[in-house]
């Protein structure tokens, strides 16, 4: 429950002989009569006899109000020349920038007027901005605003816990006035004594992540700014991981709440759907803003290798290549990641390509589901981390895991159609020889890229033949429609006689490919699977050549038969 104190003004007696004073003094008690204000349209009204003599705009609301009983109490107005009233404009002063906006001045004037105020959590922190903007200070008046609200928020606030919190998320909208008055400092520091106090060895009995909640609901800078001390106060470094996982997926949501379930690190396939059909809904702030909690996360992150898991890592790469941040956050995080593949899955290793940032994208240019690029960083690192760890502390090589995560991996990208040969085969070759145990996982995974490549070439072949056929349809004009003749039947059978013949040869090629694995497999020598891979794409060319319009990334893809098919296409016609 929130604390609140409530101001009462009691009238002050005449101190002075004085005509003009004593006319002031009864002015004053004139207007502390009041009973408050009443709201027409986008006006406030004082609902006292004296009739208002001044107009102040706050935001889009017009206050009329007295000026003796604010230029007594509020520096501000008494230093500045008040402009004569002005009809044309509504209003005699404009308060740009009001800290709090009208609401707050709304709780200035009821001070002003000694009508009694409210100060909670939720407004002390907007009124102490508002009464240090209009200088209402104890030169002015003894017990002035800024000195009752200072009190409030020094002997009340900052013993809270939860007022403490409430008052750190009202000052986000009050930069960079809360940030001169040292109040986001104060809030920060309080926060973290009471964090440490609760973590430590007398209070066992609490849990370590009590406070998760409430820090991870805080601005990104606030966060940042509690976590370094923290980490400086040498907290447990799985305890901080444990925040900023928290934090990260509280900030950095899921793009499909309705069929991502709660906690998980993202589904790559509504991460494709996010970058493609909603990319240029997405805002350029939200952008901006995801952006900075990706950089500020990573830049907070414990060292340790057990702070945070490879699985949150490798979600944090994705957001980051979705979101666009520097490459050197982007490096930073594949050399963490590397550090830790060891643990990482399949699904985690599946990187999205593109991004929402400036960069736009290309729907005419072949690119791949996945990005290999990444991934080959990540292993280059992974090996650079490894030699380091084997010279300096002699530790047991980790590489046999890696290359089973490699060969699922393989496996699972050879089912894209864009995947080029030469990075298919860079990925492969990327582990050391004595890195495999088995080769099992790597020859399905060729078989897989295989079966895809010769798909995807039939279905391009059927996409020209009906071009081609459409082509000689309009050239003709009715000996398409015309039934074959039993000389072009018997000519296309023969055709594909030939076919056959030739996918023979294929399989024979691609089977003798699979004997000498299997012979230098049994006899644990070195690996042939690469001058195997080149032999077949020796035998795929000498069976067949592709029509020369048919390329893909500067590497000819031959094809059986296309020769056969070219007549069949004239037969046909």
């Amino acid at each position: 429950m929130h604390k609140s104190i409530q101001l009462d003004q009691p009238d002050k007696p005449p101190n002075d002989s004085n005509g003009t004073n004593h006319v002031h003094n009864q002015r004053i008690v004139e207007t502390e009569t009041a009973d408050g204000f009443k709201k027409k349209e986008q006006s406030w009204f004082a609902t006292c006899q004296i009739p208002t003599d001044l107009s102040i705009q706050v935001e889009d609301v017009t206050f009329h109000v007295h000026k003796y009983p604010l230029v007594s109490k509020c520096g501000y107005l008494r230093t500045i020349e008040l402009p004569r009233p002005n009809s044309h404009l509504g209003y005699d002063l404009k308060l740009e920038k009001f800290p709090g906006g009208s609401g707050t001045f709304e709780i200035i004037l009821k001070f002003c007027y000694g009508l009694p105020i409210s100060l909670n959590p939720d407004n002390v922190a907007a009124t102490r901005c508002a009464s240090e903007f209009l200088d209402m200070t104890e030169a002015m008046e003894d017990g002035n605003l800024i000195a009752k609200t200072e009190a409030f928020f020094t002997f009340v606030v900052l013993s809270s816990w939860n007022d403490t919190i409430t008052v750190l998320r009202s000052c986000e909208i009050l930069s960079p006035w809360a940030e001169n008055l040292q109040m986001v400092r104060r809030c920060c520091d309080s926060i973290i004594s009471k964090i440490s106090r609760g973590n430590s060895a007398e209070e066992k009995l609490i849990e370590e992540n009590w406070w998760f909640k409430d820090v991870t609901s805080l601005h990104i800078n606030h966060f940042l700014r509690i976590i370094t001390a923290l980490r400086a106060k040498e907290m447990n470094p799985e305890i901080i991981g444990s925040c900023i996982i928290c934090y990260g997926e509280k900030w950095l949501p899921s793009t499909d709440t309705k069929t991502e379930e709660t906690g998980n690190y993202g589904n790559r396939i509504i991460d494709f759907h996010f970058m493609s059909g909603r990319k240029q809904e997405t805002k350029i702030g939200q952008n901006k803003e995801r952006r900075t909690i990706i950089e500020s996360l990573v830049s907070i992150l414990p060292p340790q290798k057990e702070a945070v898991p490879c699985k949150f890592l490798l979600w944090m790469l994705k957001k980051a290549i979705v979101y666009a941040p520097s490459p050197v956050l982007v490096f930073e995080l594949e050399k963490r990641i590397s550090m830790v593949l060891e643990n990482a899955t399949v699904n985690d290793l599946l990187i999205p390509t593109n991004s929402v940032g400036e960069q736009t994208i290309d729907s005419t240019e072949k690119q791949t589901m996945h990005n290999l690029e990444a991934v080959q960083r990540i292993l280059d690192y992974f090996l650079i981390y490894e030699k380091q760890q084997l010279q300096q502390q002699g530790l047991k090589s980790t590489a046999s895991n890696i290359s089973k995560l490699v060969d699922s991996y393989l496996a699972e990208i050879a089912s894209d159609p864009n995947v080029s040969i030469d990075k298919f085969q860079i990925l492969a070759e990327s582990l050391p020889l004595e890195a495999r145990a088995s080769h099992d996982g790597l020859y399905r995974a060729i078989d897989t890229y295989l079966k895809v490549l010769f798909s995807e070439q039939v279905k391009m072949k059927a996409a020209i033949q009906g071009k081609d056929h459409i082509t000689s349809d309009d050239e003709s004009d009715k000996e398409s429609s015309q039934s074959p003749s039993k000389k072009e039947v018997k000519s296309l059978k023969e055709e594909l006689e030939k076919i056959k013949i030739q996918m023979e040869e294929l399989q024979r090629d691609y089977s003798e490919l699979q004997h000498n694995y299997e012979k230098v497999n049994n006899k644990n020598t070195k690996t042939s699977w690469t001058f195997g891979w080149r032999k077949m794409k020796k035998s795929a060319h000498s069976n067949g050549k592709l029509d020369s319009e048919v390329t893909e990334e500067g590497h000819n893809r031959s094809n059986v038969g296309c020769k056969a098919c070219s007549r069949r296409r004239q037969s046909i016609s």
